[in-house]
């Protein structure tokens, strides 16, 4: 994919009131727009993840993959907060000259699909075929289509919900506690904060999987030892992994922007809001997804108007919209060709009726 950089020249407003002073937004982008513009795939990505979707992404999107880019023009911006580009908390305060760290403003998910919707007309894209998100990418792509009906022709939501539940807010600030619990956090510096950020993810990679698949990936093959440890390199090793590529202050403000979601608000309500979406939706749940439950993507499908909803059976829990890519494949392309599958209607779709 090809790296390119949009500086929007003005300062950015923010849903919360403030506003950031400046704002770049890092994009890849691979394949040809079409003579009819009718071939673009938007992809928003996840937590931790970049600009480029081939990178992170590589079984759906690429060259001779599902999404073949010698077919569609693949779009996929980084997200504000992140630290991969875009403005983020490592990035210089023009009223300051100083790096933000922690006196970075409050992000929600609105605000980054709005910076989607500038940068696509940027771009001088008029129409989306496909907006696809899976995990906070799904956020944003919700988001955006409540933003603007007409962007998109088809909008696939994988592994999501429409507000954010108490418990993933009680996951999200038990990561924020153990990055708090790092005193280097608070020294404003661009290593601040590592060895809790190495916590913060242990604590989110358990709720990335699942029971059966870390018995299946990490059990002890050693029957006589004195102690399991296995599972416990294997968190230390995710850990490190991430604190080798990220910082603690940009992870720290996406999580944050994880508890903004609620498309909901200031719309009179989650199914006030979910009725706007004109694009024909595909939901899809994984069955053992712990972090966002199948039932949360049966319930948006009572709620989205022309929405199908395609279950996905995996083992590795809400990583699975990483890794099933045979199955989210086969869903997608079902998806494409057939209509709205009433069938489907299984689901109680009030839960949202007393957030």
């Amino acid at each position: 994919m090809n790296k390119h950089q949009y500086c929007l020249g003005r300062s950015f407003p923010l849903e919360s009131g403030e506003e950031l002073p400046e704002l770049n937004i890092v994009y890849h982008t691979s394949g040809t727009l079409n003579p009819a513009k009718d071939n673009v795939l938007w992809v928003c990505h996840a937590l931790t993840a970049n600009s480029d979707a081939e990178d992170w992404w590589d079984v759906l999107v690429g060259e001779g993959n599902y999404y073949d880019t010698s077919r569609y023009f693949v779009v996929c911006a980084n997200i504000i907060g992140s630290c991969y580009g875009t403005t983020g908390p490592l990035s210089t305060n023009p009223q300051t000259g100083k790096p933000y760290y922690r006196a970075f403003p409050q992000i929600t998910v609105r605000d980054l699909a709005n910076a989607h919707e500038l940068l696509r007309q940027h771009l001088g894209i008029d129409r989306i075929h496909t907006l696809i998100g899976g995990s906070i990418g799904a956020f944003q792509a919700l988001e955006w289509a409540i933003i603007n009906p007409d962007v998109s022709e088809h909008l696939i939501i994988v592994a999501s919900n429409a507000r954010v539940t108490p418990w993933a807010t009680a996951l999200n600030e038990s990561q924020r506690m153990a990055i708090r619990a790092d005193k280097t956090f608070f020294e404003d510096r661009p290593d601040g904060g590592l060895d809790g950020l190495k916590a913060a993810r242990t604590i989110a990679l358990v709720s990335y999987r699942s029971y059966e698949g870390y018995n299946k990936t990490q059990y002890e093959l050693d029957n006589n030892g004195l102690e399991a440890s296995k599972a416990s390199s294997y968190q230390q090793y995710q850990g490190q992994k991430l604190a080798n590529r990220f910082d603690a202050y940009s992870y720290y403000t996406l999580t944050r922007i994880i508890d903004s979601h609620n498309v909901g608000r200031n719309r009179g309500g989650v199914a006030a809001a979910l009725s706007r979406i004109k694009a024909k939706t595909l939901l899809v749940g994984i069955d053992t997804d712990i972090l966002f439950p199948i039932e949360e993507q049966r319930a948006l499908k009572v709620l989205i108007p022309n929405a199908q909803f395609a279950p996905i059976t995996s083992s590795f829990g809400h990583d699975g919209f990483l890794l099933e890519w045979r199955q989210l494949s086969r869903v997608i392309e079902d998806f494409y060709a057939s209509d709205c599958d009433e069938e489907e209607l299984e689901c109680c779709g009030h839960q949202y009726d007393t957030w």
